[in-house]
């Protein structure tokens, strides 16, 4: 079953747990890709100097974070690689989750061909790895770009769905690539499945 908008209109920390073992589904063009999410960050925006909207910032990248929950927030990063958040809470409060790793579900050789172009079983170990272990690779894997910004995620494109999972154990620890965030870079919101081989860093 999709999620419904309530699912996203709650606390951010909450919303980043929730949607661990959930599926991740994306269909473009006839193809459908999914993943299971292993691993989120949450970012609490005006007070949180981890985040794009700290201190009340307001730009044309980050408007869809002021947006209604349940919609997605897809910016460029290096001038090279798109990430996607999940907007929480409520419109005009700009928090939000990243969604960092996946483990593929579904449509592998279509995400084997846009990540590395070839197929499945010409990948390396390595590769095997890297597929969907990041929150710029799942994007490449997935087909997400700038085009998917701003998408309802209530919609029949972009979701996520109920998904049927064995029990498995929360892992709280600090975000990635936020050093300059001060004490911020050292909050435990970013969150994974213990155990998960897809997780980006363990």
């Amino acid at each position: 079953m999709k999620l419904l908008r309530e699912f996203y209109g709650r606390d951010t920390i909450v919303v980043a747990k929730e949607l661990l073992g959930k599926t991740f589904v994306h269909e473009v063009n006839g193809i459908k890709t999914s993943g299971k999410i292993v691993e989120t960050e949450a970012y609490r925006g005006v007070k949180d100097k981890g985040a794009h909207a700290y201190g009340g910032r307001k730009t044309p990248r980050t408007e869809a974070l002021y947006g209604p929950a349940g919609y997605s927030y897809v910016y460029f990063i290096y001038g090279l690689y798109y990430c996607m958040n999940v907007v929480a809470m409520k419109e005009g409060i700009p928090e939000g989750v990243l969604i960092r790793a996946m483990e593929p579900i579904s449509g592998i050789e279509t995400m084997s061909e846009r990540r590395f172009k070839k197929t499945y079983s010409e990948l390396s170990k390595y590769q095997l790895k890297n597929l969907t272990n990041g929150p710029s690779k799942l994007c490449l894997a997935m087909d997400i770009t700038k085009k998917e910004n701003k998408m309802d995620l209530c919609g029949d494109e972009l979701y996520f769905e109920e998904a049927e999972n064995e029990p498995f154990e929360i892992v709280e620890a600090k975000r990635v690539g936020i050093d300059y965030a001060e004490e911020a870079k050292d909050y435990l919101w970013r969150f994974y499945i213990k155990g998960n081989k897809c997780v980006s860093v363990k």
